[in-house]
């Protein structure tokens, strides 16, 4: 159960990325009547004192590295990706990973886990501009540039800036569930949901199509996952051709409407899952998958567990929260 969050910083930390953690894990939503926790939040640092942000403010920070050793959650905020790291920052990692917690980076904090070997042989990810240079200075690590964030065990690293949002996002979903994820995104005006498989290189939308018309379909489809949805209807509803409506959903959403709609299928059967009694038949109608088969499959590729795995562990988080 997630219950303590701890963030290593360093001097020349980014100031954005920090503070998507921070809007995540560090603000007291427990009575807003919403199911969200109170996090024990922490920032933590090698040497206690004033530590210097990337745009030049200052952070007090009263805590040392020592206050993150019983977290849950063990996040590196960014930081200039060829400066020096202290081997204490490296060994806070370490033994967070070797007791079991989460480890999670968010932009170039990915470089603080490919030093202390946590990224040897795991699948991550860093901003785009990034990508490169980390394959290249730590080959054992399999980077990919192409999605917002990865999982691969207990670790997690995301892309730049706001893909630190999603990949929190996508922690809490797991630890506490789709609907405690939508509470937070729903207070901090995001959207719930992005597959951390989506593309890093989201296009602005086009200037003759601007973003409200997308938005209103989108609140449609959501409302309507129990149906099917076909590319040609879909453009017909923005009044486009199909080819323009495949290009600009995918500049706008960063997916293709295929894969936005399983996303999205996938987001309500957790939902289903957590706080109904339906059986996965009715859940796999309800969220537009038509038949189990399909519901298993989409759910195991997303999620790395079954429906009912996933029914039986949420309900044994609620029980031990109890």
């Amino acid at each position: 159960m997630l219950k303590s969050v701890a963030v290593i910083v360093v001097p020349n930390f980014s100031v954005f990325e920090f503070g998507t953690a921070f809007e995540v894990f560090g603000i007291d939503r427990s009575d807003r009547d919403a199911g969200v926790p109170a996090f024990d939040f922490r920032v933590v640092t090698p040497e206690p004192g004033d530590v210097r942000m990337k745009s030049g403010l200052s952070l007090h920070v009263n805590l040392g590295l020592e206050a993150a050793a019983d977290a849950d959650l063990v996040i590196m905020a960014p930081f200039g990706r060829d400066q020096e790291v202290p081997e204490s920052v490296m060994d806070a990692l370490r033994a967070a990973h070797a007791r079991g917690a989460w480890v999670m980076s968010i932009c170039s904090g990915a470089y603080a886990l490919a030093r202390a070997g946590l990224l040897d042989g795991r699948r991550c990810t860093t901003h785009w501009h990034y990508s490169q240079d980390l394959a290249s200075r730590y080959p054992s690590a399999i980077v990919d540039e192409n999605v917002l964030y990865v999982q691969d065990g207990n670790i997690i690293t995301s892309a730049g800036t706001a893909a630190g949002i999603d990949a929190c996002l996508h922690l809490v979903r797991v630890e506490l569930g789709a609907n405690v994820a939508a509470a937070i995104a729903r207070d901090m005006v995001v959207p719930p949901h992005r597959d951390g498989g989506q593309a890093q290189f989201i296009d602005r939308p086009m200037p003759t199509c601007g973003s409200a018309p997308m938005e209103a379909l989108l609140r449609w489809m959501v409302e309507h996952l129990d149906e099917e949805h076909s590319v040609n209807e879909l453009a017909a509803r923005l009044h486009m051709s199909p080819r323009t409506f495949a290009r600009r959903f995918r500049a706008e959403t960063g997916a293709t409407p295929a894969a936005w709609l399983n996303s999205q299928r996938v987001l309500r059967a957790q939902e289903l899952l957590e706080t109904t009694e339906l059986n996965i038949d009715e859940i796999a109608r309800e969220a537009g998958f038509g038949h189990s088969v399909l519901l298993r499959h989409h759910f195991t590729r997303v999620l790395d567990t079954s429906p009912q795995s996933y029914r039986r562990a949420f309900r044994g988080q609620l029980a031990e929260a109890i």
